[in-house]
Parts: C-alpha cells; sequence; structure tokens
C-alpha cells in the first residue's frame, strides 16, 4: 500500500505593507509640518534675485499648489533614519528647485498652457523667461549644494539632474513614435520621473551617515514611487477629471506621448485598434481622442497600467525593510498607497 503523505502549506507571511498602519495626506504632513515651514521659509529665501523678473517667475511657479512629494521625501527619510541636523531643509529646496526647473522646461518643450489649474509660467511670462529662470533654479541648486559641502550628496544629485536631463531627451525622440517599447518608455519614466525621488530618498540616509543597505533601500523605495507615481499620471491623463488634475484630459495623446496605456492597447487590442492607437500617437492632436479612449478601456489597458503602478507602490513599501519602525517610515509607506489611490 502507498501512503501519501501530504505536507500542510505553510501560511504565506504577511508583507510589509500589510504591517505598516496607514496615515492620511495630513497626517503625513501634521508629522513634518515644522519642517516643511522650514523648507518654505528657505525657498522663498534663496529664491531672491535683483532681477525682479526672477522673484516674480520663481515665486508663481513655486507657489503654484503642487504637492510637494519630493521634499516631503527628504523630510520624511531624514526622520526614519534619525537625522538631527537641519541640513535636510536646505536639501528639499535644492530638490524642489531642480524639480521646478525641470517642469519650466517640460512646459516650454511641451507648449503647455496650463498646470495645476492655471496657466503655465511660460504661457504667462513667455518661454525665453520660462528657459532662463529654470537655468536659475539649477544654478541656485549647486550653489547651495556646495554650501552643504557634502560630496556623497553632490554626486548624488548632480548625477541625478544629468539622468533627468537623459530622461527628457528621450521622452522627446520618443515623442510621435508608435514603435516605442513598454521597455523603453518604463527607462523615461525612471529617469525623467522616478530618478529624482530616489535622490530624494538617498540623501536622508546619507545625512544621518546610514549604511549603505539603507541608503540603497531608501533609492530604492524612492525609485519604485516615483514609478509608481508616473503610472498614475499616466492612468488620470485618460480618466482624471480637468478641475482634480489641473490640466487637459488626453495631453499626452495631443502630444504625441506613447504612454503605457497607448502601448498597451496596440499591443493586445484588435487590428483595428491598433491601427487607430498608433495613427494617433504619429500625428498627435485631440481629434483621435474619443475613438483612443474606447480603444484603451476595450483593452483593459489603464487597468493593466493601475496594476503596474500598485505593484511598484507595494515594491516600494517592501524597501523600508532596512528601516526601524517609527511614525516616518508609516508615513512613507502611506505616501506610496496615496501615489496609486491619488485622483489628482
Amino acid at each position: 500500500m502507498t501512503l501519501n503523505h501530504s505536507i500542510p502549506s505553510m501560511p504565506e507571511a504577511p508583507s510589509l505593507s500589510d504591517q505598516i498602519p496607514s496615515m492620511d495626506l495630513n497626517q503625513i504632513r501634521d508629522l513634518i509640518a515644522d519642517d516643511m515651514k522650514a523648507v518654505d521659509d528657505c525657498i522663498c529665501r534663496r529664491l531672491q534675485s535683483p532681477v525682479v523678473l526672477i522673484n516674480q517667475l520663481g515665486h508663481y511657479i513655486i507657489s503654484s499648489g503642487g504637492k510637494r512629494l519630493r521634499p516631503m521625501l527628504v523630510l520624511l527619510s531624514s526622520g526614519a533614519c534619525g537625522y538631527r541636523g537641519t541640513q535636510h531643509i536646505e536639501l528639499a529646496a535644492v530638490i524642489e528647485f531642480i524639480h521646478t526647473a525641470t517642469l519650466l522646461h517640460d512646459d516650454v518643450v511641451d507648449a503647455s498652457e496650463m498646470r495645476r489649474g492655471r496657466e503655465t509660467a511660460n504661457a504667462r511670462f513667455g518661454n525665453e523667461a520660462s528657459v532662463l529662470v529654470g537655468d536659475f533654479l539649477y544654478s541656485r541648486s549647486f550653489e547651495m549644494m556646495v554650501e552643504i559641502g557634502n560630496m556623497r550628496i553632490m554626486e548624488i544629485l548632480s548625477h541625478t539632474t544629468s539622468t533627468v536631463a537623459e530622461g527628457e531627451v528621450m521622452q522627446l525622440l520618443n515623442c510621435h513614435d508608435a514603435d516605442t517599447t513598454e521597455e523603453r518608455y518604463m527607462h523615461v519614466i525612471q529617469s525623467k520621473t522616478a530618478k529624482l525621488f530616489d535622490a530624494a530618498g538617498r540623501v536622508g540616509p546619507v545625512l544621518a551617515e546610514q549604511p549603505e543597505a539603507v541608503i540603497q533601500g531608501l533609492a530604492a523605495y524612492g525609485m519604485h514611487l516615483g514609478t509608481a507615481f508616473q503610472l498614475i499620471d499616466d492612468v488620470l491623463d485618460y480618466s482624471g477629471e480637468r478641475d482634480e488634475m489641473g490640466k487637459n484630459m488626453g495631453d499626452d495623446l495631443a502630444e504625441g506621448k506613447p504612454t503605457l496605456p497607448l502601448i498597451h492597447a496596440m499591443r493586445v487590442g484588435n487590428e483595428a485598434d491598433a491601427a487607430l492607437v498608433r495613427e494617433a500617437i504619429e500625428k498627435g492632436g485631440r481629434d483621435y481622442a474619443e475613438r483612443v479612449l474606447a480603444a484603451i478601456q476595450a483593452t483593459d489597458s489603464i487597468e493593466y497600467t493601475r496594476k503596474m503602478a500598485e505593484q511598484e507602490a507595494d515594491n516600494a513599501i517592501e524597501a523600508l525593510s532596512v528601516l526601524p519602525e517609527s511614525p516616518y517610515r508609516d508615513a512613507m509607506a502611506s505616501l506610496a498607497r496615496f501615489s496609486v489611490g491619488r485622483v489628482y
């Protein structure tokens, strides 16, 4: 007689995401409220210039109601690593300046007219002023880095700015290119968007002189968080409300950008849908918007992109295993959840 001895299956260990308590965005902001006030004061102080137009345009874009996720990440990662100095304030401002410079240049390249619910700086002040003030913000950022005097920080942020610029150029090359693959697209958003989140995650543990494993863990957290954030932006371009998003639905399509919902729709859709999306990318404009949206819905491309974003958010939370329990770690996990649950 043959006996079958079945081995009982072991229950799956709960993921870190299931173990870390959730905080809403207001609770996260309350946790770092004093530091964020100091960052805002630093931004206003370091924006000062004897050139009036720099003051006007700089304050216009900085005060335009952004989420400030990147400077928040600098503050949270510093707190999670036990940093007790003040240089994280300056670095949070540096990260915001670099981000703002990329927005100014982005809007000129894309000929955008609306961001965060109001006129873009280039629409209001002109392309030339926007580009030059973006250059000023980059330059001011590096002045501030030199003052901090930490070579590892300078290495991280100088490499980051180069990578972001490369991502911008890659995105430009992909415009109107319907043969852009998912792999190429992911490389673009990891360079253009996620790399600055990566840097924001890194600088906190570097300031706190944490082991390399912690630095790399929080860099991975930032990379996954930034990727999730951009993928949800792709989703919202076809499903968000204009008033909540602060821009027009279908802007990416109008600019001929092959984002993930479009790439997926071409890959899995029927021949007619794939041909329609290809033509829309190659020609750009808003004439295709309704038909392309129908093709995206028919191929479940929004859901596909959202699931990829959710996986990136889960990966970000798992990367926090290098940190001890703290309200800062809880806030960082909640920030990852917010990145995929948001509607704007």
